[in-house]
């Protein structure tokens, strides 16, 4: 099932709006508030092989997506569509983060950030080589957790004191136990085989008060995707990163002591929660040095995050600055001290 949605003025095919936060007809202007817009201007049509195929209602295409495409817009006319059966049922998310940062402000916000590449080739700061920019919902599962920790450890505390003509070292041994109850709410974690996991951690954090409830509306003009994976698939991913959050929290109540060894630690983690949402983001390609290199950026901040190539002449330069520095520090003290300058 595809779903466009038309204007109600000029009947030509409207989008979200990040900057409004509504449905805009590029033709006329006309905005239109998603919660208040009439069922009678949204058109779905089916296809006998909704697998793989989708006709267009604006100009008859066919719409060919691969099976984890929730959202696309036609090769032919370029208009938004939405393909609904693929957010219905249990693949329907809860929850969206609508798109903030638009396509225009995410060009200039990523060449800001390649100009502050201090080690990056000149000609990568300088050069305008934006291959291609796509907003994408990119499908999470977030999760409400629980975790219990107990934990057995021996600590230690040195005292250094002199006697007469002898220096005494006094090393007292105490255990240590912690029982510790933490909750983590709305924990992200991709849910797409085809995003990098790494990438898509580094984006965080998001400003969850802009959930919203989920409607179709959002995804007009953007791409979207269906989850790969389902909550319980992914639990234990969410569990990996949350531990270092747990680790962390244990080390700051352990405190005061010269040396701490762990004996036991015993730490469950249980889901309470889990919701699916779709979170924005931008996908950047950009052609430096025939090679393709590409980047992130959060849809709601402008985030930037991906592995620019590095200039090894600059990274010679700069070692070498900092040796040379070194040098006249170390000529100096050695002038103050009597010696000569050079």
């Amino acid at each position: 099932m595809v779903i466009q949605y038309k204007c109600p003025n000029c009947g030509d095919d409207m989008a979200f709006d990040s900057e409004s936060g509504k449905l805009s007809c590029h033709s006329c202007g006309r905005k239109d508030n998603i919660e208040s817009f009439k069922d009678e201007f949204i058109v779905t049509t089916f296809s006998e092989d909704e697998a793989k195929e989708y006709i267009c209602n604006n100009c008859g295409a066919v719409v060919i997506t691969d099976t984890d495409t929730t959202a696309t817009s036609c090769s032919f006319c370029g208009a938004g569509v939405v393909l609904g059966d693929r957010l219905s049922g249990a693949l329907a998310p809860a929850k969206v983060i609508p798109f903030t940062v638009s396509k225009e402000e995410a060009m200039d916000a990523f060449r800001k950030w390649c100009k502050n590449g201090r080690l990056t080739p000149r000609g990568f700061m300088t050069a305008d080589r934006i291959k291609g920019i796509t907003g994408i919902y990119v499908p999470f599962w977030m999760y409400d957790l629980e975790s219990a920790a107990k934990i057995n450890a021996v600590g230690t505390k040195v005292r250094t004191y002199t006697q007469g003509e002898y220096i005494y070292t006094e090393t007292s041994y105490y255990d240590v136990y912690r029982d510790i109850k933490m909750n983590y709410v709305k924990v992200p974690v991709d849910a797409s085989e085809k995003m990098n996991d790494e990438m898509m951690d580094k984006l965080e954090p998001y400003d969850y008060r802009s959930l919203k409830n989920f409607k179709t509306p959002y995804l007009a003009g953007y791409f979207a995707e269906k989850y790969n994976y389902n909550d319980d698939e992914l639990l234990s991913r969410v569990k990996s990163k949350v531990n270092s959050y747990i680790n962390s929290y244990i080390s700051s109540t352990i405190t005061g002591y010269a040396s701490v060894q762990y004996k036991n630690q015993d730490i469950e983690t249980k889901k309470k929660h889990s919701y699916y949402v779709l979170l924005p983001i931008w996908m950047i390609y950009y052609d430096y040095d025939k090679h393709e290199h590409t980047f992130a950026m959060n849809g709601q901040t402008g985030k930037v995050v991906g592995k620019p190539p590095i200039s090894f002449g600059k990274i010679a330069a700069w070692f070498g600055g900092v040796a040379s520095s070194t040098f006249i520090v170390l000529k100096l003290v050695s002038y103050l001290l009597g010696g000569g300058l050079w």
